[in-house]
């Protein structure tokens, strides 16, 4: 650890660039790729992964360093007296933001004072410290460390050198403005917006204003891009639970300050299903508080959260029972007991009552010791062992790939229909949704009226409108594209009928690909009758390329586009309102971002495929099973249906519980596919059959109920799609809908 420590300190001292160091107790991970979202524009910037924030995370942070980086953003994490003294050499920040003080990791402190001088030693050798003056004891801790002459401000006192000058939450859109003043540069009673209202985002936010206004830059740029910063999501996995619940499995860690935000989380779910919300919490270990003190902070968190069901597990949380109770709202109903084990017990011999549990958004919040992956295997839906992960961190990581193309005005539109390409619509679209996308875009109406049942309220585009649906999508207030005068016709005949002005639709042209769509040869006409009535109003133009993601279609993805620009062209003349135009696709994104007019498609992108680099995007989707059953087959025997798996020497056989109903294509039997166990590519033997599949297995070590990846981030799905002679699209949505899907994030 001193050599690798030594190291990472050479490596800092090799690079004359600011860099900014980042502790506190909570909120340096969400600061840190905050202030990446804001200035990743400006700079190139080096920061820690994920929260790489401990005595081994910080040399690997810093160790990234290279001769392009211009910025360095790294924060850190100490659990005890002397961590920090040997951190600060190796981040060595010129500037540093200290986030905020409070229990977390206060079991080797005698005191939050002494925890809060520890850390303040990050900020030795920096020019500039930025903390909010309001909290007392790190200003106190700062005049005591000398720090007082490098010390920028924020905060509600008048002394601060921005004051904040007024915060008001607006609930109903799920934002907060923020006024403040900065009289040393004359900035007095400036406003923006961020799009979250709680607590810790905004302190997290004003500290990035901190950061952004010391680099110097114009308040009306900070505005624009605050307003635009997106969820760090937590590390959480989100499942189906039995009877209509949905499990949210956050057992990681466990403190007030995670507790508080893992609340949070249970809210918006909760809200987005109307499920009540439900609470399962370990006992907190290591907080530093009395027993009486934190549980009764805990009891009034809960309650100021609108918990409706609290079950507490642990000798500590037990013992605090009649205090907990005590400070609970009257209407939450609380059951409390000493172990996990107990708990199991009171579910099987139906003690703790399943209705209870019935249609609840249901939060496991637990210390690793208190094992809660019991409670998640007990109450999760009753499923076969193949399951599809969806990473909802790589899903955002994809997304904001591809928005880095566009310019901040540009609008996008992201394809979910056919089940978003497999993976699950609703989880999908409310993260979409969360990552504040323009627009969601359907194949059909029944596709819309589900999203819209599970709380989506963003506007969705219909692709492939059906005549009998024409009374769903004004139910659902769901927008149609309009591809042929046929249907032109029809829907303004409904529309009339509803009584609707102005109802809002989007115009296919062909534009080459010869599939939906008017041609340009039909384009007066078109105007002539969109002009004679006053029922519809185009919302978009839009075509579709067919060949943006090859170099040898070019020529004609030129044409193509120089087409569309003609027949918009027309639309500007004849009409006053603002249409939007839109003609990339994912790979149009990456390949001709000059031609992103108002909005652009993304669909196959958001899963990690890329026309450009697959290094640039991540892995969403993995297909993963088990092994069922291992046998020793004899040379001269065969496997499986037909004698097609024909055994050519001694060998062992593994069956897993996936066949071509789950949507493994039968294809890949036979050894044209291969599976991944346990870090070795294991063939198919003979055919693939409805529910199972079997795979050579001779040479691993491999064991029954060991893990098999199917495609994933060992096996990429692009090999697969290869050995099939398809694309990507194809496998990910036949994955049947009996197969689990499990959504993870970080």
């Amino acid at each position: 650890l001193t050599a690798l420590q030594s190291l990472a300190a050479f490596q800092r001292s090799e690079f004359n660039i600011p860099v900014i160091g980042i502790t506190g107790s909570n909120g340096k991970t969400i600061v840190k790729e905050w202030l990446y979202q804001l200035l990743h524009r400006d700079y190139k910037i080096t920061r820690s992964p994920r929260s790489y924030n401990s005595q081994i995370g910080v040399p690997l942070s810093v160790w990234q360093l290279n001769k392009d980086t211009e910025l360095g953003i790294f924060e850190a994490g100490i659990s005890q007296c002397s961590e920090m003294e040997r951190l600060e050499p190796i981040i060595r920040p010129t500037i540093g933001i200290f986030t905020h003080i409070g229990e977390a990791h206060q079991e080797n402190f005698v005191s939050l004072k002494e925890k809060c001088l520890e850390k303040l030693k990050l900020f030795a050798e920096t020019d500039t410290l930025i903390y909010c003056i309001d909290d007392k004891l790190i200003d106190i801790c700062v005049e005591q460390s000398g720090y007082h002459k490098k010390k920028f401000t924020w905060g509600k006192a008048e002394k601060a050198d921005i004051k904040i000058e007024n915060v008001e939450l607006k609930i109903e859109n799920g934002s907060t403005l923020i006024t403040y003043s900065f009289p040393k540069f004359s900035i007095f009673n400036f406003q923006f917006s961020i799009p979250f209202v709680d607590k810790a985002s905004i302190e997290n936010a004003l500290h990035c204003l901190a950061l952004l206004l010391h680099l110097g830059i114009e308040e009306t740029k900070i505005a624009e891009r605050i307003a635009t910063l997106q969820t760090v999501a937590m590390r959480l996995e989100v499942k189906q639970g039995i009877n209509n619940s949905l499990i949210i499995n956050d057992s990681y860690n466990s403190d007030l300050s995670s507790l508080s935000i893992a609340l949070d989380f249970l809210q918006q779910q909760a809200a987005d299903k109307n499920l009540k919300k439900t609470l399962i919490l370990s006992d907190i270990l290591q907080s530093g508080q009395t027993s009486a003190e934190l549980y009764q902070t805990v009891a009034e968190l809960i309650k100021n959260k609108g918990i409706q069901q609290f079950i507490g597990i642990g000798e500590e949380i037990k013992n605090e029972e009649l205090r907990m109770k005590n400070f609970l709202a009257d209407d939450c109903e609380s059951t409390f007991f000493k172990t996990t084990d107990k708990f199991l017990q009171s579910l099987v011999a139906g003690l703790t009552r399943n209705d209870r549990l019935t249609g609840a958004a249901i939060l496991l919040k637990g210390s690793r010791d208190f094992h809660f992956e019991k409670i998640s295997e007990k109450l999760e839906q009753v499923a076969h062992q193949t399951v599809l992960e969806v990473d909802l961190n790589a899903l955002a990581h994809n997304f904001n790939y591809f928005r880095s193309f566009l310019k901040p005005e540009t609008k996008v539109v992201s394809m979910v229909k056919a089940h978003a390409y497999g993976s699950g619509a609703s989880e999908v679209s409310r993260a979409l949704q969360r990552l504040k996308c323009d627009y969601l875009a359907v194949a059909v109406a029944d596709e819309g009226a589900e999203l819209r049942g599970e709380g989506i309220h963003i506007p969705i585009m219909v692709m492939n409108p059906e005549q009998h649906s024409f009374g769903l999508i004004f139910e659902h207030n769901l927008e149609p594209e309009i591809y042929s005068f046929n249907i032109l016709q029809s829907f303004i005949k409904e529309a009339e009928r509803q009584g609707v002005i102005d109802y809002p639709i989007h115009l296919k042209i062909d534009t080459g690909m010869h599939r939906l769509g008017f041609s340009p040869e039909e384009i007066d006409k078109l105007i002539d009758i969109l002009k004679s009535q006053n029922s519809l109003k185009i919302r978009s133009i839009f075509s579709h390329l067919a060949g943006a993601d090859e170099q040898r279609f070019d020529d004609f993805t030129k044409k193509q586009i120089s087409v569309f620009e003609e027949v918009n062209y027309k639309f500007e003349k004849n009409f006053e309102h603002k249409i939007l135009r839109h003609i990339l696709n994912s790979a149009g994104i990456e390949r001709f971002p000059e031609y992103q007019f108002d909005m652009v498609r993304l669909g196959i992108g958001h899963y990690g495929m890329s026309a450009v680099n697959q290094q640039n995007v991540q892995n969403v989707c993995s297909l993963k099973t088990t092994i069922l059953q291992i046998r020793d087959v004899p040379a001269g025997e065969t496997v499986g249906y037909s004698r097609k798996g024909k055994i050519q020497n001694n060998s062992r056989i593994a069956v897993l519980p996936i066949g071509y109903a789950d949507g493994y294509n039968r294809r890949l039997g036979n050894g044209y596919g291969s599976v991944f166990v346990n870090g070795k590519l294991a063939p198919t033997v003979g055919n693939v059959c409805m529910d199972l599949t079997m795979i050579d297995i001779t040479g691993i070590d491999a064991k029954e109920s060991d893990s098999v990846e199917l495609f994933g981030n060992n096996l990429s799905i692009l090999e697969v799609s290869d050995w099939l002679g398809t694309i990507p699209y194809e496998i990910l949505t036949n994955i049947s809908r009996r197969v689990k899907r499990v959504y993870f994030q970080e």
